[in-house]
């Protein structure tokens, strides 16, 4: 199922008075970026992220961008019709009812989730938290390491991995190096992104300081995005 496909399947699911807006969007977008707020935890970091993040869109690829942020609840029916979302956090993850049911929809029906874990460690509150909803929505074993030969890592952009991040390099959060994502997959479709590697920090920058880098490290969210539109 592609993402367009998605969208039409889920915008036929939403109330009518919402259709005006969800069409408006989908006709003038490909893509927008959707932060998710939740309930418990900070789900407000990294705000130049996405900024960051939006113009690499606009940069390397043809798809229609807004160049906006938008937050929408997780347990709003809105949410249902992003292309792409985004959470992150440092703190305790504990979904309401409304939010477990609204992510658990999200991706069985071909959504797309990029969750990325603020302390960048494997043992933290985020990490542990998060991981636990994971398990009660989709079973125990669902969240698994994803191989570096994954499309993902050539979606747009090759890469032999997940790209490291300055933050896991100068020894913060667990003094570890990742060398892996991790990922829910349904029917062979790559649903949630999980990262320890803290990529909402690494990309948390005014974009116009991009010029300064060597290279662009916002490039391997590229490949998040194109990948999340491709499936």
């Amino acid at each position: 199922m592609t993402r367009s496909e998605f969208l039409r399947l889920a915008t036929a699911g939403l109330a009518t008075a919402l259709l005006p807006r969800v069409l408006t969007a989908a006709a003038t977008y490909d893509f927008w970026f959707t932060r998710l707020s939740y309930q418990s935890g900070d789900w407000d970091v990294d705000q130049r992220m996405p900024a960051s993040l939006i113009t690499a869109l606009i940069d390397y690829t043809n798809l229609r961008v807004d160049s906006k942020e938008r937050v929408v609840a997780l347990s709003d029916p809105k949410m249902l019709t992003a292309p792409f979302c985004y959470i992150a956090g440092h703190k305790l993850v504990e979904f309401s009812a409304a939010e477990r049911r609204n992510f658990a929809a999200y991706v069985r029906n071909g959504g797309f989730v990029l969750v990325d874990d603020c302390n960048h460690d494997i043992d933290g509150l985020f990490a542990k938290s998060f991981e636990r909803q994971m398990a009660a929505i989709f079973g125990p074993k669902a969240l698994r390491k994803l191989p570096n030969t994954h499309p993902l890592y050539r979606s747009f952009f090759k890469f032999p991995g997940p790209p490291n991040t300055g933050l896991e390099l100068n020894g913060w959060g667990d003094d570890l190096v990742h060398d892996y994502l991790k990922g829910i997959e349904i029917g062979g479709r790559l649903g949630v992104l999980y990262s320890n590697k803290d990529y909402g920090c690494e990309w948390d920058y005014d974009w116009r300081n991009k010029r300064f880098l060597a290279e662009d490290n916002t490039r391997f969210a590229v490949n998040i995005v194109m990948y999340a539109m491709s499936v």
